[in-house]
Protein backbone atom coordinates (compact mmCIF):
# COMPACT_ATOMS: atom_id res chain seq x y z
CA UNK A 1 0.00 0.00 0.00
CA UNK A 2 1.52 3.31 -1.10
CA UNK A 3 1.06 6.66 0.64
CA UNK A 4 -1.34 7.61 -2.15
CA UNK A 5 -3.42 4.57 -1.32
CA UNK A 6 -3.37 5.40 2.39
CA UNK A 7 -4.59 8.94 1.79
CA UNK A 8 -7.33 7.61 -0.49
CA UNK A 9 -8.35 5.23 2.26
CA UNK A 10 -8.42 8.03 4.84
CA UNK A 11 -10.75 10.04 2.63
CA UNK A 12 -13.02 7.04 2.11
CA UNK A 13 -13.05 6.36 5.86
CA UNK A 14 -14.13 9.90 6.67
CA UNK A 15 -16.71 10.09 3.89
CA UNK A 16 -18.22 6.66 4.48
CA UNK A 17 -17.56 4.83 7.75
CA UNK A 18 -17.02 7.84 10.01
CA UNK A 19 -20.07 9.68 8.76
CA UNK A 20 -22.27 6.62 9.21
CA UNK A 21 -20.96 5.96 12.75
CA UNK A 22 -20.86 9.49 14.15
CA UNK A 23 -22.65 8.47 17.35
CA UNK A 24 -19.95 5.86 18.07
CA UNK A 25 -17.09 8.29 17.53
CA UNK A 26 -18.81 10.97 19.59
CA UNK A 27 -19.03 8.47 22.45
CA UNK A 28 -15.37 7.49 22.02
CA UNK A 29 -14.32 11.12 22.20
CA UNK A 30 -15.37 11.11 25.87
CA UNK A 31 -13.22 8.13 26.89
CA UNK A 32 -12.51 4.44 26.41
CA UNK A 33 -13.80 1.42 28.31
CA UNK A 34 -12.17 -1.71 26.80
CA UNK A 35 -12.30 -4.88 28.86
CA UNK A 36 -9.61 -6.78 26.93
CA UNK A 37 -5.89 -6.16 26.53
CA UNK A 38 -4.80 -7.79 23.26
CA UNK A 39 -1.04 -8.34 22.96
CA UNK A 40 0.19 -9.49 19.57
CA UNK A 41 2.99 -9.26 17.03
CA UNK A 42 3.74 -6.22 14.85
CA UNK A 43 3.36 -8.44 11.78
CA UNK A 44 1.28 -6.63 9.14
CA UNK A 45 -0.75 -9.77 8.42
CA UNK A 46 -2.54 -9.64 11.78
CA UNK A 47 -5.38 -7.24 12.51
CA UNK A 48 -6.74 -7.84 16.04
CA UNK A 49 -9.98 -5.94 15.41
CA UNK A 50 -10.55 -7.76 12.12
CA UNK A 51 -10.06 -11.29 13.45
CA UNK A 52 -12.17 -10.61 16.56
CA UNK A 53 -14.71 -8.47 14.69
CA UNK A 54 -14.54 -5.77 17.37
CA UNK A 55 -15.36 -2.09 17.08
CA UNK A 56 -13.13 0.90 17.93
CA UNK A 57 -12.85 1.21 21.71
CA UNK A 58 -13.40 -2.48 22.48
CA UNK A 59 -9.76 -3.67 22.49
CA UNK A 60 -6.69 -2.12 24.09
CA UNK A 61 -3.96 -3.32 21.74
CA UNK A 62 -0.21 -3.66 22.32
CA UNK A 63 2.10 -4.84 19.54
CA UNK A 64 5.80 -5.52 19.21
CA UNK A 65 8.21 -7.88 17.47
CA UNK A 66 7.29 -11.41 18.58
CA UNK A 67 4.44 -10.43 20.97
CA UNK A 68 6.98 -10.42 23.79
CA UNK A 69 6.43 -9.13 27.32
CA UNK A 70 9.66 -8.57 29.25
CA UNK A 71 9.52 -9.71 32.86
CA UNK A 72 8.71 -7.05 35.44
CA UNK A 73 11.52 -4.74 36.44
CA UNK A 74 11.74 -1.44 38.29
CA UNK A 75 13.09 0.57 35.36
CA UNK A 76 10.37 1.42 32.88
CA UNK A 77 9.67 -0.03 29.44
CA UNK A 78 6.87 0.50 26.97
CA UNK A 79 5.30 -2.91 27.53
CA UNK A 80 5.27 -2.54 31.32
CA UNK A 81 3.79 0.94 31.09
CA UNK A 82 1.07 -0.30 28.75
CA UNK A 83 0.18 -3.19 31.05
CA UNK A 84 0.06 -0.95 34.11
CA UNK A 85 -2.16 1.58 32.34
CA UNK A 86 -4.48 -1.11 30.97
CA UNK A 87 -4.99 -2.71 34.37
CA UNK A 88 -4.99 0.31 36.68
CA UNK A 89 -6.55 3.03 34.52
CA UNK A 90 -8.85 1.01 32.29
CA UNK A 91 -9.74 -1.88 34.60
CA UNK A 92 -8.96 -4.56 32.02
CA UNK A 93 -10.39 -7.95 32.97
CA UNK A 94 -8.87 -10.21 30.31
CA UNK A 95 -5.40 -10.27 28.78
CA UNK A 96 -4.77 -12.16 25.54
CA UNK A 97 -1.30 -12.94 24.20
CA UNK A 98 -1.73 -13.89 20.54
CA UNK A 99 1.10 -15.37 18.52
CA UNK A 100 0.76 -16.40 14.88
CA UNK A 101 1.97 -18.90 12.31
CA UNK A 102 4.97 -18.05 10.12
CA UNK A 103 6.23 -15.58 12.70
CA UNK A 104 9.41 -13.90 11.49
CA UNK A 105 10.54 -13.21 15.03
CA UNK A 106 10.34 -16.90 15.92
CA UNK A 107 12.16 -17.84 12.71
CA UNK A 108 14.88 -15.40 13.69
CA UNK A 109 14.99 -16.78 17.23
CA UNK A 110 15.71 -20.29 15.96
CA UNK A 111 18.57 -18.94 13.82
CA UNK A 112 19.55 -16.07 16.06
CA UNK A 113 23.22 -16.01 15.09
CA UNK A 114 22.31 -14.83 11.60
CA UNK A 115 20.84 -11.61 13.01
CA UNK A 116 23.93 -10.23 14.69
CA UNK A 117 25.27 -8.31 11.69
CA UNK A 118 22.19 -7.34 9.70
CA UNK A 119 19.69 -6.69 12.52
CA UNK A 120 21.60 -6.21 15.79
CA UNK A 121 18.65 -4.56 17.57
CA UNK A 122 16.35 -7.46 16.72
CA UNK A 123 19.12 -9.81 17.91
CA UNK A 124 19.35 -8.01 21.26
CA UNK A 125 15.56 -7.96 21.70
CA UNK A 126 15.18 -11.69 21.11
CA UNK A 127 18.34 -12.66 22.97
CA UNK A 128 17.32 -10.75 26.06
CA UNK A 129 13.64 -11.65 26.14
CA UNK A 130 13.16 -14.93 24.27
CA UNK A 131 16.24 -16.97 25.15
CA UNK A 132 14.29 -19.26 27.48
CA UNK A 133 11.95 -20.16 24.60
CA UNK A 134 14.86 -20.78 22.23
CA UNK A 135 16.67 -23.03 24.68
CA UNK A 136 13.53 -24.97 25.62
CA UNK A 137 12.73 -25.70 21.97
CA UNK A 138 16.22 -26.55 20.76
CA UNK A 139 17.12 -28.72 23.75
CA UNK A 140 13.85 -30.66 23.97
CA UNK A 141 12.76 -31.05 20.34
CA UNK A 142 16.00 -31.88 18.53
CA UNK A 143 14.39 -34.45 16.25
CA UNK A 144 11.71 -32.14 14.83
CA UNK A 145 11.99 -30.61 11.36
CA UNK A 146 12.19 -26.86 10.85
CA UNK A 147 8.45 -26.34 10.33
CA UNK A 148 7.54 -28.26 13.46
CA UNK A 149 10.21 -26.41 15.44
CA UNK A 150 8.73 -23.09 14.32
CA UNK A 151 5.25 -24.18 15.42
CA UNK A 152 6.54 -25.32 18.80
CA UNK A 153 8.57 -22.13 19.27
CA UNK A 154 5.51 -20.01 18.50
CA UNK A 155 3.40 -21.89 21.04
CA UNK A 156 6.04 -21.94 23.75
CA UNK A 157 6.78 -18.26 23.23
CA UNK A 158 3.14 -17.38 23.90
CA UNK A 159 3.10 -19.51 27.06
CA UNK A 160 6.33 -17.88 28.22
CA UNK A 161 4.74 -14.44 27.84
CA UNK A 162 1.84 -15.59 30.02
CA UNK A 163 4.36 -16.52 32.69
CA UNK A 164 6.13 -13.19 32.23
CA UNK A 165 2.85 -11.34 32.71
CA UNK A 166 2.50 -13.02 36.10
CA UNK A 167 5.69 -11.31 37.29
CA UNK A 168 3.88 -7.95 37.24
CA UNK A 169 2.56 -7.18 40.75
CA UNK A 170 -0.58 -5.51 39.40
CA UNK A 171 -1.48 -8.67 37.46
CA UNK A 172 -0.45 -11.16 40.12
CA UNK A 173 -2.62 -9.41 42.70
CA UNK A 174 -5.68 -9.49 40.45
CA UNK A 175 -5.08 -13.10 39.46
CA UNK A 176 -5.09 -14.00 43.15
CA UNK A 177 -8.44 -12.28 43.66
CA UNK A 178 -9.96 -13.61 40.43
CA UNK A 179 -10.34 -10.16 38.89
CA UNK A 180 -8.38 -10.92 35.75
CA UNK A 181 -7.76 -13.86 33.40
CA UNK A 182 -4.86 -14.57 31.05
CA UNK A 183 -5.39 -16.25 27.68
CA UNK A 184 -2.88 -17.76 25.23
CA UNK A 185 -3.88 -17.72 21.55
CA UNK A 186 -2.29 -18.62 18.22
CA UNK A 187 -3.65 -17.17 14.97
CA UNK A 188 -3.17 -19.36 11.90
CA UNK A 189 -2.64 -17.22 8.81
CA UNK A 190 -3.65 -19.86 6.25
CA UNK A 191 -7.00 -20.82 7.74
CA UNK A 192 -7.96 -17.80 9.86
CA UNK A 193 -8.37 -20.18 12.79
CA UNK A 194 -7.58 -19.07 16.33
CA UNK A 195 -6.14 -21.73 18.62
CA UNK A 196 -6.47 -21.24 22.38
CA UNK A 197 -4.39 -22.99 25.01
CA UNK A 198 -6.33 -25.57 26.98
CA UNK A 199 -4.46 -26.22 30.21
CA UNK A 200 -6.52 -29.33 30.91
CA UNK A 201 -4.98 -31.16 27.95
CA UNK A 202 -1.78 -29.10 27.65
CA UNK A 203 -2.30 -28.11 24.03
CA UNK A 204 -3.69 -25.43 21.73
CA UNK A 205 -7.13 -26.24 20.31
CA UNK A 206 -9.29 -24.44 17.71
CA UNK A 207 -11.33 -21.92 19.66
CA UNK A 208 -14.43 -22.06 17.46
CA UNK A 209 -14.52 -25.87 17.27
CA UNK A 210 -14.28 -26.79 20.93
CA UNK A 211 -16.60 -29.47 22.25
CA UNK A 212 -16.07 -28.20 25.81
CA UNK A 213 -17.36 -24.90 27.25
CA UNK A 214 -15.45 -21.79 26.21
CA UNK A 215 -14.86 -20.68 29.83
CA UNK A 216 -13.01 -23.97 30.44
CA UNK A 217 -10.88 -23.44 27.34
CA UNK A 218 -10.12 -19.89 28.43
CA UNK A 219 -9.27 -20.87 31.97
CA UNK A 220 -6.44 -18.91 33.47
CA UNK A 221 -3.28 -20.43 32.03
CA UNK A 222 -1.40 -19.74 35.22
CA UNK A 223 -3.43 -22.41 36.99
CA UNK A 224 -1.50 -25.20 35.28
CA UNK A 225 2.17 -24.28 35.67
CA UNK A 226 3.20 -27.92 35.69
CA UNK A 227 2.07 -28.34 32.09
CA UNK A 228 4.33 -25.61 30.72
Amino acid sequence: MSMTGLVRGLNQFHSNYFNSHQELFEKLSHGQTPEVLFITCSDSRIDPCLITQTQPGELFVMRNVGNIIPTFRVDSNSEGAGIEYAICALGIKDVIVCGHSHCGAMKGLLQIGSLTEEMPLVYDWLRHHAESTRRLVLENYRDCDSQELLKIATEQNVLTQIENLETYPVIRSRLHSGQISLHAWIYDLETGTVLAYNAAVNQFSPLEKTSFPVPDLLAQVHSDHASF
